[in-house]
């Protein structure tokens, strides 16, 4: 097995508990890119909320590539776009009016805002603008342009409440659109192409590699498609089971550099 390309999920994977970068997840990035080992970000953030860890590790330039908005954008970490699966008005709609019924907050998020029209502005709402660094426009939902280009939504709100929303979702809009649960506090709607796994997919088919040369890691259901698709999926000591049961390796927690075990183990040995 050789691996060409590695794709690994930010928050609970790269991250440490701190949401910073251990010294050895930086030297093991660094020496699978100078191995010439392409190391892709795949990550519910906007390209806005990755870009300090690109630059610390020394990701740059239009022949290093980044997932963002958990698939539904795959671009050139310099912004270029290779492939956008994207919502439109209608089914902003559609979904701002089924979080009512949920009665959860909501919130959508384009390239450049987050968007609510919720008055009573959720907690986890600004807890994401300042993690993805972007600002947050309230907008009633009549006053949102009509041509509005959305990158994903999300219904947010404590645990117990999107536990209860997940299993009240009516069938005809879980066959609409794609649903993930990213942390126990956010439930993601994206257009029905956009996954994780479909973006790596895509990517690696461009860079003329096969799936047997693609690593994965992650630790959450929105991982869970590129585990699936690659063909060394490697699960965080620290993932949900149902990641750690699709994975062909399980490595250490995120506290424990366990993306810098798995990098040294499987990519680099």
């Amino acid at each position: 097995m050789t691996i060409k390309l590695i794709a690994i999920d930010i928050d609970g994977t790269l991250l440490n508990e701190k949401s910073a970068l251990n010294p050895a997840t930086i030297q093991a990035v660094q020496a699978a890119r100078d191995a010439g080992i392409k190391v892709v970000f795949c990550t519910g953030r906007p390209l806005t909320g990755v870009q300090d860890y690109l630059n610390e590790l020394g990701l740059a330039g239009d022949d290093q590539y980044v997932i963002t908005f958990n698939g539904a954008l795959a671009q050139t970490i310099n912004g270029r776009v290779l492939v956008r699966h994207t919502l439109n008005y209608d089914q902003y709609r559609k979904l701002e009016s089924l979080s009512e019924t949920l009665n959860t907050h909501f919130h959508v998020e384009t390239e450049a805002h987050i968007y609510t029209a919720n008055k009573n502005i959720s907690p986890y709402t600004i807890g994401e603008a300042y993690l993805v660094k972007m600002p947050i426009r309230y907008r009633a939902v009549d006053e949102m342009p009509v041509d509005i280009t959305l990158s994903k939504a999300m219904f947010i709100d404590d645990p117990d409440i999107i536990s209860a929303a997940v299993a009240k979702l009516p069938d005809n809009i879980q066959h609409e659109f794609y649903f993930v649960r990213s942390e126990p506090y956010f439930l993601e709607a994206m257009n029905n192409a956009a996954s994780k796994g479909n973006a790596i997919t895509g990517l690696a088919k461009d860079l003329g590699l096969t799936m047997d040369e693609v690593m994965a890691l992650g630790d959450q259901g929105n991982d869970l498609s590129m585990i699936k698709a690659a063909g060394w999926g490697v699960a965080m000591g620290n993932a949900i089971d149902e990641v750690k049961a699709a994975a062909q390796a399980i490595t250490l927690t995120n506290k424990e550099d366990g993306v810098a075990a798995a990098i040294n183990k499987y990519a680099l040995k």
